[in-house]
């Protein structure tokens, strides 16, 4: 997979804590006529941010995330998200298995994790 469309609420907001947290400011962003804002990271992924203003719900075990190369690597994520009052949802420490999961600004749950098995 290399795209995932979300509705969001405010966009700038949205943009802001991508690039922050998981990279998605390697290229320019791009506006598109129909108000969608598309970010890249710079293994080729695109997010798009779409206006809404509509209720976003979600069901309980929606989630999506990004590996990270290292257990440091997470820890040290999950450092900035808390000290940047981001809201934790679940954390795991295990010997093949580091994962936080926090709330983006429109209550998505992302997922940063480490398995030494997937490199």
């Amino acid at each position: 997979m290399k795209h995932l469309a979300l509705a969001v609420t405010d966009q700038e907001r949205s943009r802001a804590f991508y690039e922050a947290y998981f990279g998605f400011g390697a290229e320019p962003a791009r506006r598109y006529d129909d108000g969608v804002l598309m970010l890249y990271d710079a293994a080729g992924f695109s997010l798009a941010l779409g206006p809404t203003t509509e209720p976003i719900a979600f069901p309980r075990f929606l989630h999506f995330g990004v590996h990270l190369p290292s257990r440091d690597a997470v820890r040290a994520l999950r450092d900035r998200l808390v000290a940047d009052g981001v809201p934790i949802v679940e954390e795991w420490d295990e010997p093949e298995y580091v994962s936080v999961k926090c709330n983006d600004p429109d209550g998505y749950v992302v997922e940063a994790a480490w398995e030494p098995h997937l490199r």
